[in-house]
């Protein structure tokens, strides 16, 4: 009979084996996104087949044709991981595949799609810096840099296929977040007559805001290559600048995913900028959207902060998920003592911070 000692150093084995595979369920997932896998069983609007799945794959060239046997074991895994649901049809043998809650998030279509995120993460260049990590941590520096020779922002502005995959893996998760900003933080916005979105790039979380909220004279700010790109929309003011010198003045100040691409100074720097944006004003108030960790948590999104701290390390340059108590810690050192910690249904919270 095994020894409790046996049970429990088998079952370590177990677990080393599962962590060092854990990049072929991603790569699955890729595989599946890339094909367009839960669009096809979609379009159907019922269970379908592999021979289904196979005929409506995007053709390729006229002399190769589809792996059936390759795709099988994709979406068997895939099942497990309960990506993809499937049954077996008792009459003909026949397996149907179907979507499920996970794998509705991955419809191109869909308003609220994570499929241009999962394709940006999972592109070689992210991947990369990834194998530097051990690098960074026995000589410091960044690890995207390391691997690519340049950062990040500038390897985007240098390679346009790049910089769309990027940008459109923004562009969707803002969608997700803003969504969950408007249901959750209604009151949030009252006796807002202007609102300026630091690092807004194109404008669309300050566009979405505007139009809920038309009373708002939103003011889009970011880099003036960003942008000069960005659309024109009704409500809406696009301002090219620097924060790290100047924020232009507003009843208060928006901030998505900005904080975690920089590191304890840099962020006191921002956020000093944005005391003086808002000092006019006599409840003026930042409103920063980003990751509060919670190391112990048992939360859903906790794993995945965890799993975006270390994020920070592989693509920005000296960034980093912070706790309540660190992000209280910062705040105060910017010049803002008091802030209210917000839960929205979506990964990131709410840190509403208010200035002395």
């Amino acid at each position: 009979m095994d020894t409790e000692e046996e049970k429990q150093r088998l079952k370590g084995q177990v677990e080393i084996w599962e962590h060092m595979f854990a990049f072929v369920d991603s790569m699955a997932l890729k595989c599946a996104v890339e094909l367009g896998i839960p669009d096809i069983i979609n379009s159907h609007g019922h269970p379908i087949t592999i021979s289904e799945i196979i005929n409506n794959l995007p053709a390729t060239t006229s002399s190769s044709s589809p792996n059936v046997d390759y795709l099988t074991r994709v979406l068997r895994l895939l099942v497990r991981k309960r990506i993809f649901s499937s049954q077996i049809d008792q009459e003909t043998d026949q397996i149907y595949y179907d979507l499920t809650p996970s794998s509705k998030w991955l419809l191109r279509d869909s308003k609220f799609s994570l499929a241009p995120f999962v394709l940006a993460q999972l592109d070689p260049p992210l991947q990369k810096p990834w194998q530097y990590m051990g690098k960074c941590v026995e000589e410091g520096g960044f690890a995207f840099e390391k691997a690519h020779g340049v950062e990040i922002w500038d390897f985007s502005l240098a390679n346009p296929q790049f910089n769309n995959l990027f940008n459109d893996a923004m562009r969707c998760t803002t969608e997700i977040i803003i969504n969950a900003v408007l249901v959750k933080y209604k009151d949030g916005f009252n006796g807002i007559e202007s609102l300026v979105d630091v690092g807004g790039g194109t404008g669309m979380m300050i566009t979405e805001i505007v139009k809920e909220y038309p009373h708002i004279k939103g003011i889009n700010f970011d880099l003036p290559h960003v942008v000069s790109t960005a659309p024109e929309q009704q409500g809406v003011e696009h301002i090219g600048g620097d924060m790290f010198v100047h924020i232009p003045e507003a009843d208060a100040v928006i901030m998505k995913w900005i904080m975690h691409d920089w590191g304890d100074e840099d962020c006191v720097k921002i956020l000093r900028n944005c005391c003086k944006a808002i000092a006019k004003k006599k409840n003026g108030k930042v409103v920063i959207v980003d990751c509060v960790l919670r190391p112990d948590g048992d939360g859903s999104f906790d794993n995945t902060g965890l799993a975006f701290d270390l994020l920070m390390i592989a693509h920005a340059s000296g960034g980093k998920e912070r706790t309540e108590v660190e992000w209280r810690m910062l705040l105060n050192n910017a010049g803002f003592p008091r802030c209210n910690i917000i839960q929205i249904p979506a990964f990131p919270s709410i840190i509403e911070a208010f200035p002395e």
